[in-house]
C-alpha cells in the first residue's frame, strides 16, 4: 500500500469543500489513515514549499497557504500517489479535466482547493511534516476485498 499526503487548501476550507475532496477519494476506494485540521505557521509553509524558494510565486504560496485553517490528511491504497493526482486533476484549473476537484471546483491557479503530493519522496517529506508516525492509522475495511479483490494464479 502506497501512501500519499493531501491538503485542503484555505479555499477549499473556506468554501465548506472537504468533504467532497473526502468524497472523492474514498470513493475512488483510497483510505484515510490520517486527518488534522490545523492552521499552518509561517515556519512549516516554509518547509513545505522548500523546493519552490527560488520562484517568483514562492512568497505568494506562503501567503496563502498560512492565510486559513487547512485540512492536512493521509490517504493510502495501491498507486495512491498517482490516482489522488489524476483525482485532483492540473494544477491550473483552466486546464483541468471535468469531472477532477479542480477542473469542477477550482477557480484560479492560485486558489486551487487542494494540494497533494507528487512523488513517493515528497509524499514521504509531507507527511512527516504534518504528522507523527503514531498520528496515522492503518486500518483494512471490509468492503475492500470488493476492491483489492484477491485473485488466484
Amino acid at each position: 500500500m502506497e501512501r500519499t499526503f493531501v491538503m485542503v487548501k484555505p479555499d477549499g476550507v473556506g468554501r465548506a469543500l472537504v468533504g467532497e475532496v473526502i468524497s472523492r477519494l474514498e470513493r475512488k476506494g483510497l483510505r484515510l489513515a490520517g486527518m488534522k485540521f490545523l492552521q499552518v505557521d509561517g515556519d512549516t509553509a516554509a518547509r513545505h514549499y522548500a523546493v519552490h524558494r527560488e520562484k517568483p510565486f514562492y512568497e505568494g504560496l506562503i501567503t496563502f497557504i498560512t492565510s486559513g485553517p487547512v485540512v492536512a490528511m493521509v490517504w493510502e491504497g495501491e498507486g495512491a500517489i498517482e490516482t489522488t493526482r489524476r483525482i485532483m486533476g492540473a494544477t491550473n484549473p483552466h486546464d483541468a479535466d471535468p469531472g477532477t476537484i479542480r477542473g469542477d471546483l477550482a477557480v484560479t491557479i492560485d486558489a486551487n482547493v487542494v494540494h497533494g503530493s507528487d512523488s513517493a519522496e515528497s509524499a514521504a517529506s509531507e507527511i512527516a511534516l504534518y504528522f507523527r508516525p503514531e498520528e496515522i492509522v492503518s486500518v483494512r475495511r471490509p468492503e475492500e476485498s470488493w476492491i483489492y479483490p484477491r485473485t488466484s494464479s
